[in-house]
C-alpha cells in the first residue's frame, strides 16, 4: 500500500480540537458537586492529564474561585515554584490585568542561601516570594517542600497568599502537603493523593485567568 497515496489528513483548528476535548469531558466526567467555576478548573485539569480520577480528586476552599479571579482583576504577581510553571502560564491573558509570573528558584541570592543553610532551593525561594509577591496567587505543581514551607509560613501569620494552588507531584511528601493545605482556612485549590504535577497546575491557574478575562 502507497501511504503517500491514501492518506487524507484531515485538518482541524484547535479551537475545534479543545472543543471536541470539552464535549467528550462533558459526557464522561458523570455526576460531580462542583459549581459551575470549579469546574471549568477541573474541565482544564482533565484536558491536560486525560485523567478523570485526578479531575474529580481535585479539593476548592469555598472561596477559591472568588479569591482568585479577584487576585487577577487586582493585578496580583503569579508565584510559580519551577519554570515549567512559569513558562505554561498564559501571559498575555494576565498582562491584560497587570499581572506578572515570577519564579524564584534559580535565583543566585535563593541558590546561594539554601547552600549555607543546607536546604532546598523551593524552600527559600518560598521566603524570598512572600516578601516580594504577598497577597499573589501562589502556583505550586512540582516541590512539595515549597508548599510546605509556605503552609508554615501561612500558619505563623507570615504568608498571606489570595490563593495557594498546590497541586505537587510525587511520591514523597506530595499527598501530605496537600493534605495540610486542604486544612487551612485560606483560599486553596488542591487534590487528593499523589497525581498532581506542572502541567495540572498551570491548567488550573489559566482557567481562573480566562474567568477574569470573561467576566
Amino acid at each position: 500500500m502507497d501511504f503517500k497515496t491514501t492518506f487524507k489528513p484531515t485538518t482541524i483548528q484547535p479551537q475545534q480540537i479543545e472543543g471536541n476535548s470539552f464535549d467528550i469531558i462533558d459526557q464522561e466526567i458523570g455526576e460531580h458537586t462542583f459549581t459551575e467555576a470549579e469546574y471549568r478548573v477541573v474541565q482544564r485539569v482533565i484536558h491536560a492529564s486525560a485523567d478523570f480520577d485526578l479531575g474529580r480528586s481535585l479539593v476548592f476552599h469555598p472561596k477559591a474561585m472568588q479569591a482568585g479571579v479577584e487576585a487577577v482583576r487586582a493585578g496580583k504577581t503569579v508565584v510559580a515554584d519551577v519554570q515549567m510553571v512559569q513558562v505554561g502560564i498564559n501571559k498575555p491573558r494576565l498582562e491584560r490585568f497587570g499581572c506578572d509570573v515570577h519564579v524564584y528558584i534559580s535565583d543566585p541570592d535563593v541558590i546561594q542561601e539554601a547552600k549555607r543553610l543546607d536546604t532546598t532551593r523551593a524552600i527559600i525561594s518560598m521566603r524570598k516570594a512572600i516578601k516580594e509577591a504577598q497577597g499573589g496567587i501562589f502556583a505550586i505543581g512540582n516541590a512539595p517542600t515549597a508548599l510546605l514551607e509556605l503552609i508554615r509560613l501561612i500558619k505563623e501569620g507570615i504568608a498571606k497568599p489570595a490563593l495557594v494552588v498546590g497541586l505537587p507531584v510525587g511520591f514523597v511528601s506530595a499527598a501530605e502537603s496537600k493534605e495540610e493545605l486542604s486544612k487551612l482556612d485560606v483560599p486553596f485549590i488542591t487534590n487528593i493523593g499523589r497525581k498532581g504535577g506542572s502541567t495540572v497546575t498551570v491548567a488550573a491557574v489559566n482557567a481562573i485567568t480566562n474567568l477574569a478575562h470573561q467576566e
